[in-house]
């Protein structure tokens, strides 16, 4: 600028009469492409539209990352590649992991619902819990109870390990007064597994409830003969129980426990089962929360069939569409009472059905 001035000002004197030298355009185009080159960086950087220029591999998905806050806990319907590792044949899997934060952090695959050989020996924190659920005035020694049990019965889970091959549709099918009139029964029947508990009659309910049953759970108050191809799964209380299975599929000798039980049990002995009470804490501990004195049977065989198989649809859980918790086999004018007992947590167990519900691990079928 201090070179133009003298001739700016010489111009001026002269009336335009003198020209610019070539010195001067040189310095005015000079400048001009400075100024444009300065435009066009700044427009760039700031992601400015009508450009093109090149972004190295993954820029613009690392730019979105930094944006979007990271939720701990979050559902994901959709994990990233790296996540995703099929557990089973069927569409959707129980073992698969990065599904969900919440199901990942609860699920321990290790754990086996079934007391075996194998796992006889209960951790002291899990047999004094399960001890105290139905306390005995007769102590027995749970190690000799077990031994004689195991002499009668198989005493060894029947179930493998995730098999990317395989896929093993359960239906566990609660008691709800919701199955009456669903219609679900020959859904329920077209299942690999199908779980019944306690009484669970199908004779006259095959329509909705279905007519075939592979797993039925049951203690020893509840239970019942069944047909030489059902696995009778004791789920026990007490040592007591125990006792009980021993002697009703041998000598006959117990007949009462707190209430009369059968004094001989006809089914298949190498399919009788036990619950695992390690297994039974499992769940109380991860997954009810300790909402309740325990988990009700229905919650005990939901995630006993989260465990053994690939798929998982649940049937005749909940109140029915008036909100009764009847039996659909009865007319019950009690209906809420198990909600009232203080035993479990009905209202608690209904959120965790939900929730593995919304995190796809399981499909609930609502009924009537």
């Amino acid at each position: 600028l201090s070179e133009l001035r003298p001739w700016l000002r010489g111009g001026a004197e002269k009336g335009g009469r003198v020209r610019c030298s070539r010195r001067v355009w040189v310095l005015l185009g000079s400048l001009t492409l400075i100024f444009l080159t300065s435009l066009f960086f700044s427009v760039s950087l700031r992601g400015g539209v009508g450009f093109n220029y090149l972004e190295p591999p993954g820029w613009e998905e690392s730019r979105r990352v930094k944006l979007v806050p990271s939720y701990a806990g979050a559902h994901r319907l959709s994990p990233p590649d790296s996540q995703q590792q099929k557990t089973c044949a069927c569409p959707r899997c129980v073992g698969d992991p990065g599904v969900s934060d919440w199901f990942d952090e609860n699920y321990d695959p290790d754990i086996s619902p079934v007391w075996t050989r194998d796992n006889v020996q209960l951790p002291s924190d899990v047999y004094y819990w399960w001890v105290m659920l139905q306390p005995q005035f007769k102590p027995h020694s749970i190690q000799q109870v077990l031994l004689r049990l195991f002499q009668v019965i198989p005493g060894r889970s029947p179930y493998g390990s995730w098999d990317p091959g395989r896929c093993l549709r359960c239906a566990v099918v609660g008691n709800s007064g919701n199955l009456r009139g669903a219609g679900y029964g020959a859904t329920i029947d077209g299942h690999n597994y199908i779980m019944r508990i306690n009484l669970a009659p199908t004779v006259g309910y095959e329509e909705d409830a279905g007519s075939h049953t592979t797993h039925h759970f049951m203690y020893p108050e509840s239970a019942k003969n069944l047909a030489t191809n059902v696995s009778f799964v004791l789920v026990p209380f007490k040592t007591l129980d125990l006792v009980w299975i021993t002697s009703a599929l041998s000598t006959g000798q117990i007949r009462f426990t707190y209430a009369p039980v059968k004094q001989f049990l006809r089914v298949d002995k190498d399919k009788v089962q036990v619950f695992n009470p390690a297994f039974f804490k499992y769940i109380h501990d991860h997954w009810t929360r300790h909402h309740g004195r325990y988990p009700s049977t229905g919650m005990l065989v939901l995630f006993f069939a989260l465990h053994v198989c690939d798929e998982v649809n649940v049937f005749g859980f909940g109140a029915d569409s008036r909100g009764n918790w009847h039996h659909y086999w009865e007319q019950n004018r009690y209906s809420g009472e198990f909600r009232k007992t203080g035993v479990h947590d009905a209202d608690y167990e209904a959120q965790i059905i939900q929730r593995l519900a919304k995190a796809g691990k399981i499909t609930v079928f609502p009924g009537k």
